[in-house]
């Protein structure tokens, strides 16, 4: 019925082929946007959800394994080209059942323990239900005690505070807040150890995603009293991926560095922990070290009054043993649907599929809407449909630990990532709530304007382009929240990532669930449905288009700004630190770039303009070699500086036999790209424009060669940063035009 209702669309609209190319019907592009459109289905991406959260699924696990077959099986049905089952050996750590504890141990009136565990969201009985335990992705191992001092949301700031209220934190554990001024957990407990904390427990005020928001679960969307939030503390803004492959895929026999002082993970170790059991430690500094401030207060109920604690405070005890394995096994499921016009190159489409328990809104949404847009394009593939390029699907594994799958699989096809990707299409967690959210290379805001003015607002019907301008909104910057990292900041290919965001949700607990999605997140699947729209459509653009949308006019404005934005940055810090620095190299690159983007995009609108119907060869290869200086620029971007990058020049003698292979972005990927310089301290991190902040990871920071090093108070190395930024710009610019 699907087969006839396909080729019944297609007649009702009068689409006919429009031509036929080696067994490809090119149809009419907007039948086929349209048809994309129509056919997006609520109740399919509802089942498809309702088994991604059937059972747990914690990458590297039996549950990880089985959701990657289920992945690999809904591919296959459509008949996916090149379908794999991609394979790596990462470093992975798990809870053991009595190796962790919270506990206070003296004095022995204050004795108590903390339950640890979420209550049983399903029967306990069930096999197939069972939960995942509390604890923390890539923590270190360890068993201490030591005064209890309470830290505020944990960030460099609120310890220095700390300091000025003259409490000593060298040998306490350390409790703190999730959120706040360090939303970045890893970051809370580097921090603390930086601090001379010997732990660090992290806990859910329901001040910041609790009852003080609103109603709590089964209520409400927000989270209950047990409720504890997983994840990892892996230093991904500082070390992306395996920690012990930093730069190089984690391969059966591929060489691993030590854990011991690695740059990627923190030295003490820590435990997240529900409000209810904080609650019994924050009731114990009573007395002890300093009152807080009202800043500090979170909403704990019954908390009459809050202290920091000091050295004579309660003694904790965390004890977090766990099985560490340096190899174990991940499994990434990749398939395309190959382009007609340009094989080689690629639009890639990637959603992470593992999930610190049941994963209903993160990543269960995502990977639902990923599903119903791969039957839909995979449909039109059976009906001979192509794309002009090829289209790439990526379910990725091993992202809650440190974006480990997507990481790894960038590392080991980083030649052909850098030479023929033209952008990556990534989606997280989908719906939480009902709120268009887009971060991403400024290129992007021309075709998603379009996009969004295609698509309308389930609840206000009207246009998603229209809520966008009339909020102002804009892309955001892409920091180091999830599987675009690698794409954008190694590999050099343009990313964007989109979500239907909410005010909260019971992020990486139990009770995000498929029965939180069908009460509250999403109840008639609406804003799935509208995301897996608005995805497939962004696919379209970019795969189909004769000239890849790509808006360089937007790109250079906003440089502008990030170079107005490092200056102001740049200002607060000189008056503290009585030194200077000259931006007029970047100031200089920005307004060439500016220049520049506005001669190349007359080129383009000439290409849109003369059309492709009646192109002859020679004309096609220009605008194929047009499009792949689009796609080159961020990676030139990339800070190579032993020729990693090659020159983008048209000279008719390199005009190749096959236009697959029109304007390699490069030519050899050398051992000096997978190490030094690039970002001091933060190697792999290479694109001098983007980069997660070294001390915000979920942030994104601009110019992050200059601004690390005056965070370090390094103005000497800022200035040598501010000329090697402007001058990878300058030739990215001009590539475009010679």
């Amino acid at each position: 019925m699907f087969v006839i209702a396909l080729i019944v669309y297609f007649l009702a609209v009068e689409v006919f082929p429009l031509s036929r190319r080696a067994g490809v019907r090119l149809y009419d592009p907007e039948s086929v946007r349209a048809y994309v459109q129509d056919h997006v289905s609520q109740e399919t991406i509802k089942e498809y959800l309702k088994r991604l959260t059937a059972f747990d699924h914690v990458a590297g696990t039996t549950g990880g394994y089985s959701m990657a077959q289920y992945v690999e099986g809904q591919f296959a049905a459509v008949q996916l080209e090149r379908l794999t089952l991609e394979e790596y050996q990462v470093y992975l750590n798990y809870p053991r059942p009595s190796g962790r504890r919270v506990a206070i141990v003296e004095p022995s009136d204050l004795a108590w323990e903390a339950t640890l565990e979420e209550e049983a969201v399903y029967d306990p009985n069930d096999p197939l239900r069972k939960q995942t335990m509390i604890f923390h992705g890539y923590s270190r191992s360890g068993n201490v005690t030591g005064p209890l001092i309470y830290g505020n949301y944990g960030s460099q700031s609120d310890f220095t505070k700390l300091e000025e209220m003259s409490i000593d934190v060298k040998g306490a554990v350390v409790l703190v807040r999730y959120y706040g001024s360090q939303t970045d957990r890893a970051l809370k407990v580097k921090a603390a150890e930086e601090a001379g904390a010997v732990g660090c427990i992290i806990y859910s005020d329901p001040q910041d995603d609790g009852f003080k928001k609103g109603k709590a679960w089964p209520d409400g969307p927000w989270m209950p009293s047990d409720g504890v939030q997983r994840g990892t503390v892996g230093l991904t803004s500082w070390v992306v991926g395996d920690p012990l492959t930093p730069g190089w895929a984690s391969t059966q026999n591929a060489e691993r560095v030590s854990k011991t002082d690695n740059p990627g993970l923190v030295n003490i170790p820590s435990l997240p922990l529900a409000w209810r059991d904080a609650q019994n430690l924050l009731k114990a500094l009573k007395g002890h070290g300093k009152r807080v401030q009202d800043e500090w207060r979170g909403g704990v109920p019954n908390v009459d009054e809050w202290w920091t604690g000091d050295q004579d405070s309660p003694v904790v005890h965390l004890r977090n043993e766990q099985d560490e394995y340096d190899k174990k096994s991940i499994w990434n499921v990749v398939g395309q649907i190959t382009g007609y016009e340009q094989s080689a190159k690629t639009i890639i489409v990637g959603n992470h599929r593992d999930a610190w328990c049941f994963g209903a809104a993160d990543p269960g949404s995502g990977t639902a809407v990923l599903l119903e847009v791969v039957r839909i394009l995979g449909s039109l593939k059976q009906h001979h449909w192509r794309p002009r390029r090829t289209i790439k699907f990526a379910s990725w594994d091993g992202e809650e630990y440190n974006l480990v799958g997507s990481t790894e699989w960038v590392e080991d096809n980083l030649e052909t990532l850098r030479a023929n990707s033209m952008a990556y299409l990534n989606i997280d967690t989908a719906v939480s709530g009902q709120s268009f959210h887009a971060a991403g290379s400024p290129l992007f805001e021309r075709a998603l304007l379009r996009v969004l003015g295609r698509a309308n607002d389930v609840v206000t019907n009207v246009t998603l382009r229209s809520i966008w301008e009339k909020s102002k909104s804009r892309l955001e910057g892409l920091g180091a929240g999830s599987d675009y990292v690698a794409f954008q900041d190694i590999a050099g290919t343009s990313s964007l990532d989109i979500s239907f965001q909410g005010l909260g949700y019971p992020y990486h607990s139990c009770y995000d669930n498929f029965e939180w999605m069908e009460k509250f997140g999403d109840p008639d699947f609406s804003y799935h449905k509208l995301i897996a729209q608005v995805w497939a459509l962004l696919i379209l653009e970019l795969a189909d288009e004769p000239v890849l949308p790509f808006d360089f006019k937007a790109y250079a404005s906003a440089v502008e700004g990030y170079v107005k934005d490092l200056r102001h940055y740049t200002d607060e810090k000189q008056k503290a630190s009585k030194s200077t620095l000259d931006l007029t190299p970047l100031s200089a690159a920005a307004e060439q770039f500016t220049n520049n983007a506005a001669e190349f995009d007359q080129w383009g609108q000439q290409f849109m303009y003369d059309g492709v119907l009646h192109e002859d060869g020679v004309q096609a290869i220009h605008r194929m070699s047009y499009n792949a200086r689009m796609a080159n620029f961020d990676t030139h971007l990339l800070d190579l500086e032993d020729g990693g990058g090659v020159s983008t020049r048209f000279h008719s003698s390199l005009i190749p036999t096959k236009i697959d292979h029109v304007q390699p972005r490069c030519l050899a990927i050398r051992p000096a790209d997978l190490s030094p310089a690039k970002l001091p301290n933060r190697q792999q991190y290479k694109n001098v424009l983007h980069a997660p902040q070294k001390w915000s990871g979920y942030d994104g920071a601009y110019f992050p060669g200059v601004r690390d090093a005056i965070d370090d108070d390094d103005w000497p190395r800022a200035q040598k940063q501010v000329q090697k930024a402007a001058d990878v710009l300058s030739k990215a610019s001009d590539k475009l035009l010679h």
